[in-house]
């Protein structure tokens, strides 16, 4: 049922073949005041602070008398294991440069990394890999366990879907493997073992394919060897952000090797494990499972960002990582406990016409869950039957860090004088809808909590920020795509007033003009604010 066991999980991994956030287009990362950020960094080190070590002296040097293993602080630990030789090189130069002068991003990683990096470094140590791959989340997402890019990354190690499902890591309603802290590790550990292989055992190759792919390096690797060039990292043709992710992690890399030097502070993190893993077979309740464990359902939630929703999955087996005071408390309450209490239930009467999706959709829940929870083979349920629904033991609001609520956080975030709801219909897709209403799809993406690419659910609500009010939207808009056919006797001008909005939009909308008579039975488009016109 239980099993507590201290974590020790490694480093590395692969993001897929896309930029993240916080790699600008120009040379140097974005300052942490980047709009697209969703969670603050400065969380990074009060969630270290739940179960630092006590009692030990920060170190002022290191203490080269002891073993890697032995270091008081765990960036020691890294430093004196490094082995990937960083040359004297323009490209690397310019980013020590931009760190250098800007410290206070070092500090800010430093924070970020504390809960999980002595995971991570014992992970690469086991594997025998560089332990200047710790840096390579850094530079991907700054240690942000909810980092979301445009380009649907997720995680520190920033997988895109098709790559995390490729390799194994399980993306569904409850759960997100891209964000799970352990299981994205390994796998993107085993993926770029393999990307060493791929390449002969080139390092710099490798981090360069986890950034632009696989066949993107390989691609320029056989053109240089059919023009007779080089074929090293520097030598190849490579897009510019590559060209500028490697040498910003070889720029860490001889920061951390030599920070006196550089006169660089890395803030000290103990080299001591600060949190253990538990696992169970069943699903539990997030708000019942912090209360167990002494911490803020926040804090857990933070410590286990691969949770979705209010609960982990009614699929077991599920693990949580906590820091190990709250998992000794935590262990002890789960042995006074049965997994029938983990979730709290509700009663709920079959009416005519209900269906166990419309059902699991009424409670914040899964018909899978449902279903196992009441024992059911199939969809099939009657009229007047009776069914247990887990529930969540708070109102969903609370649970400030699942999917649902970081999204509607990045929704309420203002980023204009007036804010349009629009409601999903079929067929609608972010490329259409910032045609419609002349913003830019990246930021109608971001203002969303979503990637440009990704599909729109019908029903859903979207945010829209204006400067200017849109002509048919009031304070409080909700829009709605209102798909309406021609009837014999119409007008624009008949048209634009029933629906409150006006004939140039509806010539917009439409890709029309009002020189040509409309046709009985033509399909009109008509974004229509709800809250005036009744449909």
């Amino acid at each position: 049922m239980k099993k507590i066991c201290l974590a020790v999980l490694g480093a590395l991994a692969l993001s897929g073949c896309q930029a993240t956030q916080w790699v600008s287009d120009n040379v140097m990362p974005k300052p942490y005041t980047d709009e697209e950020r969703t969670h603050s960094m400065d969380e990074g080190l009060a969630l270290y602070a739940l179960n630092a070590p006590v009692n030990l002296p920060t170190p002022t040097s290191t203490d080269t008398s002891l073993s890697p293993q032995q270091q008081a602080d765990l960036w020691d630990r890294i430093r004196l294991q490094m082995s990937i030789d960083v040359p004297v090189n323009e490209r690397v130069q310019t980013h020590i440069d931009w760190y250098t002068r800007h410290s206070s991003y070092i500090d800010r990683i430093s924070q970020q990394a504390a809960p999980f990096l002595y995971l991570i470094i014992e992970r690469i140590e086991e594997r025998g890999l560089p332990v200047e791959l710790a840096l390579v989340p850094v530079v991907e997402s700054s240690y942000d366990t909810f980092a979301y890019s445009h380009g649907s990354a997720s995680g520190i190690w920033q997988f895109i879907p098709s790559t995390a499902t490729y390799y194994g890591l399980d993306i569904n309603w409850w759960y997100d493997g891209r964000r799970d802290i352990i299981a994205a590790t390994d796998t993107a550990l085993d993926y770029l073992e393999r990307l060493h292989r791929t390449f002969d055992g080139d390092w710099l190759h490798a981090m360069a394919a986890y950034n632009a792919g696989q066949g993107r390096v390989a691609g320029a690797i056989r053109r240089n060897k059919n023009a007779g060039l080089e074929t090293d990292f520097w030598s190849l043709d490579l897009p510019r952000e590559t060209q500028n992710y490697v040498p910003k992690i070889l720029a860490l890399a001889e920061l951390l090797r030599d920070s006196q030097n550089y006169g660089v502070d890395w803030r000290y993190v103990a080299n001591q494990p600060v949190t253990a893993v538990i696992e169970l077979e069943n699903q539990i309740d997030l708000a019942q499972a912090a209360e167990m464990a002494g911490m803020t359902l926040h804090e857990l939630h933070r410590f286990n960002s691969g949770y979705n929703r209010w609960a982990t999955g009614p699929d077991g087996p599920h693990r949580l990582l906590l820091p190990v005071a709250n998992a000794e408390q935590f262990n002890v309450a789960l042995a006074q406990t049965s997994p029938e209490q983990w979730m709290n239930w509700q009663r709920h009467q079959v009416q005519s016409g209900e269906s166990l999706i419309r059902i699991a959709n009424q409670y914040g829940t899964t018909a899978r869950a449902i279903q196992l929870a009441n024992e059911l083979d199939g969809h099939v349920i009657r009229q007047g039957d009776h069914l247990l629904i887990p529930v969540a033991s708070l109102d969903l609001e609370e649970y400030t860090l699942s999917a649902e609520q970081r999204r509607v956080s990045t929704q309420n975030r203002s980023r204009g004088n007036h804010r349009i709801n629009h409601q999903v219909a079929s067929g609608d897709t972010l490329w259409d809808l910032s045609r419609k209403y002349n913003v830019p799809v990246r930021s109608l993406a971001s203002w969303n909590n979503m990637a440009p690419g990704d599909f729109l659910r019908p029903g859903q609500t979207l945010t829209i920020w204006r400067q200017e009010r849109p002509s048919n939207a009031g304070d409080g808009a909700v829009v709605r795509a209102v798909y309406y056919q021609v009837r014999s006797g119409d007008s624009l001008d008949r048209i634009a007033n029933r629906f409150s909005v006006s004939i140039a939009d509806i010539e917009r909308w439409n890709e029309i003009n009002r020189q040509r008579f409309l046709q009985p039975g033509q399909r009109l488009t008509l974004y229509v604010d709800v809250t005036r016109v009744n449909i």
